[in-house]
């Protein structure tokens, strides 16, 4: 189905949220995509200029079979609550002929078992490519980019940063690096992934292509930073000094048992820092540029200004977190 070897339609459900709004753009902008969005009947989002939208039904297949005929790769960015959906759209693409799939990753390193298991995500992930592989008719490339900087720094129960209250909870002593990406970096990433040939071109053709991750995952960041690193640049954005600042620390490990302890009971912030706090842990899974390196430089990725995406953290804090 792809055409001249590259991937032409895409599909991107999810297109009018957070990270999806940024691949959408990326895609278009690289002026090497057709973009179409997959939305739900009463879905309300707004969508970038030049997307065009197709509204699906996820209780008729036939549905979702319709929207996806004709593409050439199926980009998955949903909210962590609605994962369950994934097969169905996995089955949907095959039943189209999509040959590739960006799965919802978008994560610290899924990959890895126990981080996978332990950040209680990953089962549903894990799953997702599993049935990929199962259903046998498309391939799959999962981007592992970290959380994302400017949306988790916003949130106490996430990086540790209470800008209300000026409060800051070190993990540890606030020194393991983990990497993390911002939305734009995000998108850039996957325009960069799908703009690449799908596959060589002949056997003396060393040039990247798509091949080379089929069914594997592939590692993008923006910055691999500990929470100091993040308090530095707080400090600098908001010309503050540390004495100005309430600076507690708390166990990496205490600190996730007290969030599984706390997630029986219904508490909301329980599910984010079970999450965050693992990434945290001393083992170095969260510092993928250390444990896997990255494809930063093969996709073109630019270095960006981590005090930039600071403040944009400092306005999103003033917003509600969810």
């Amino acid at each position: 189905m792809v055409s001249n070897n590259r991937i032409e339609k895409v599909a991107v459900v999810g297109a009018g949220g957070n990270v999806g709004t940024y691949i959408t753009e990326a895609l278009l902008k690289s002026g090497k995509h057709k973009v179409t969005a997959i939305t739900r009947g009463d879905s309300s989002s707004q969508l970038p200029a030049g997307v065009e939208s197709k509204k699906v039904d996820y209780n008729d297949q036939s549905s979702l079979v319709s929207a996806l005929q004709g593409q050439d790769a199926l980009v998955i960015t949903l909210g962590v609550m609605a994962l369950d959906a994934e097969p169905k759209l996995v089955d949907a693409a095959a039943a189209a002929g999509v040959p590739w799939i960006l799965p919802n990753v978008w994560s610290p390193d899924m990959d890895n078992e126990s981080l996978s298991k332990e950040t209680l995500v990953g089962d549903k992930i894990q799953a997702t490519k599993q049935h990929i592989l199962k259903v046998g008719k498309s391939n799959f490339i999962s981007v592992s980019t970290g959380f994302w900087y400017e949306y988790s720094l916003a949130i106490p129960a996430a990086y540790g940063f209470d800008f209300k209250d000026k409060t800051v909870t070190l993990f540890d002593e606030g020194t393991t690096k983990i990497q993390t990406s911002t939305w734009p970096q995000v998108g850039r990433a996957v325009a960069s992934l799908l703009s690449l040939k799908v596959a060589p071109d002949g056997a003396s053709d060393n040039s990247p292509n798509l091949e080379q991750y089929k069914n594997k995952y592939i590692y993008t960041n923006s910055f691999t930073i500990s929470q100091r690193d993040m308090l530095d640049s707080v400090l600098r954005v908001t010309k503050t000094k540390e004495s100005d600042w309430k600076i507690e620390k708390e166990s990496s490990h205490q600190r996730y048992a007290a969030g599984m302890q706390a997630l029986q009971t219904g508490d909301q912030t329980a599910f984010a820092k079970i999450l965050y706090s693992r990434v945290f842990f001393p083992d170095g899974s969260g510092n993928i540029e250390n444990t896997k390196g990255l494809s930063n430089g093969l996709l073109g990725l630019p270095k960006e200004d981590l005090d930039e995406y600071t403040a944009i953290a400092i306005e999103r804090s003033k917003k509600p977190a969810w």
